[in-house]
């Protein structure tokens, strides 16, 4: 009983040292910024200090005499996930696009509080120093959240409002599977673990089930630009202070208040927001059109930029440049 107890304890001292040993193996330290703009800066990127150590990464890419798009990325993301509307929409309309703090090449003070109406003000402060006024925006998912409450606090700045898979309702996500990085980032526990351990494969997951049903477009490049991006210092903090803090939600008698025309894309396989969100947007914004895809998940932009691209630019000629061209010319 005494040499089986002594081996017991043997194999239990050796699986906590083995613990030990793979904790610290999987440790990963902050990417600089100089590596991160290294990599994914573009000859587009600018950067605008808005003061206390905030830093904004934006690109300002297209006509510079069209109409003018700014495009909110979701979380986690960076702007680069509007690339391919950039390049579709650019030639007729200027695009500008923006990471908010904790993602993309942005750099946030340490300590930084992310929020739902923080981020609409960042939005609100980078539009207001490029004198942008009577401008679209659009967001994807979380940045879809900021719009709509962007919306809701500056309507005199926007001609429309475009919601791509929407964030902001209180049970959005419906009854789909919420992927495991998710449900891991929710407990304390395991935001602490996340922020000091290798979430390569976390996120991995978390990119396939938003581009499902086409998980193989999640390529090495895209997934390894996330990891590292996630990796900037200061960016984990505020993502997960993202996770803890308050957030407006979305009801129809708020929503009401929206008076923009407002389009509205949702991909109906969407694993992340139900397209069941998609729907309530429609009925509760009183000018708005849906167009729901079959077989699109989470990131429209990406899967069917050209389908996305086309929509979105017949429905601003038709429904809100069209309205601007009908109106009567000024008396001489």
């Amino acid at each position: 009983m005494k040499l089986f107890l002594k081996i017991l304890l043997g194999l239990i001292a050796f699986v906590i040292l083995l613990a030990v040993i793979g904790w610290f193996a999987l440790q990963r330290p902050d990417t600089p910024y100089e590596t991160l703009e290294a990599a994914y800066a573009s000859p587009a990127s600018q950067y605008m200090d808005l003061g206390d150590g905030l830093r904004v990464h934006y690109r300002d890419e297209g006509s510079r005499t069209g109409p003018v798009i700014v495009l909110v990325h979701g979380f986690s993301a960076s702007l680069h996930t509007w690339e391919p509307w950039v390049q579709r929409l650019a030639p007729d309309y200027r695009v500008v696009t923006l990471d908010l703090p904790g993602h993309g090449l942005t750099r946030a003070p340490e300590g930084y509080q992310a929020s739902m109406d923080r981020y609409a003000e960042v939005v609100d402060q980078v539009t207001s120093r490029l004198g942008l006024q009577g401008f679209v925006l659009g967001g994807n998912s979380m940045g879809g959240h900021v719009s709509w409450l962007y919306a809701l606090k500056h309507p005199e700045k926007l001609t429309a409002l475009v919601l791509v898979n929407s964030a902001g309702w209180p049970d959005g996500a419906g009854d789909e599977e919420e992927p495991i990085v998710f449900k891991v980032l929710a407990s304390p526990v395991g935001r602490a673990l996340v922020g000091r351990m290798d979430s390569t494969q976390m996120i991995r997951g978390g990119l396939r089930a938003a581009f499902e049903p086409t998980p193989d477009m999640v390529d090495d490049a895209m997934l390894t630009r996330y990891v590292q991006m996630a990796r900037a210092p200061g960016h984990r903090d505020i993502i997960f202070s993202l996770m803890t803090g308050e957030r407006p939600l979305a009801t129809p008698e708020k929503l009401a208040a929206i008076q923009v025309p407002t389009l509205i894309l949702h991909g109906d396989t969407d694993k992340l927001i139900h397209v069941a969100a998609g729907r309530q947007f429609d009925a509760a914004i009183p000018d708005s059109t849906l167009i729901v895809y079959e077989n699109v998940g989470h990131i429209p932009m990406e899967q069917i930029p050209d389908r996305s691209a086309n929509d979105l630019q017949a429905w601003l000629d038709s429904k809100v440049f069209a309205r601007t061209a009908e109106s009567p010319e000024p008396a001489p």
